[in-house]
């Protein structure tokens, strides 16, 4: 029985992490200010890697729970780097 939930409650929340990807892709590509730009990829690579754990812990594979630290990573390291861009107009000094 136990299964069962658990099942139910990963498609859930797999159908709503990917439903919160869409308002960030709108942001992305309609935001007014390249501000709202920054924070929607920000909000898009988290979303992305709660993806990811999702559907790793769904298929039960070791191999995406890796993926997603990578994802993090890079997605942190490239909204370092594009705040700075914006705040100084370089990124390496």
């Amino acid at each position: 029985m136990s299964t069962i939930a658990l099942e139910m409650a990963l498609n859930i929340a797999i159908v709503a992490v990917s439903l919160a990807l869409l308002p960030c892709g709108w942001r992305l590509i309609f935001g007014p200010h390249s501000v709202d730009r920054v924070l929607a990829v920000d909000t898009l690579y988290i979303n992305a890697v709660a993806l990811i754990v999702l559907l790793g812990i769904r298929l039960d594979t070791p191999m995406l729970f890796e993926a997603a630290l990578l994802v993090a990573m890079l997605g942190f390291a490239s909204t370092v780097a594009m705040a700075r861009y914006l705040t100084r107009g370089d990124v390496i000094e």
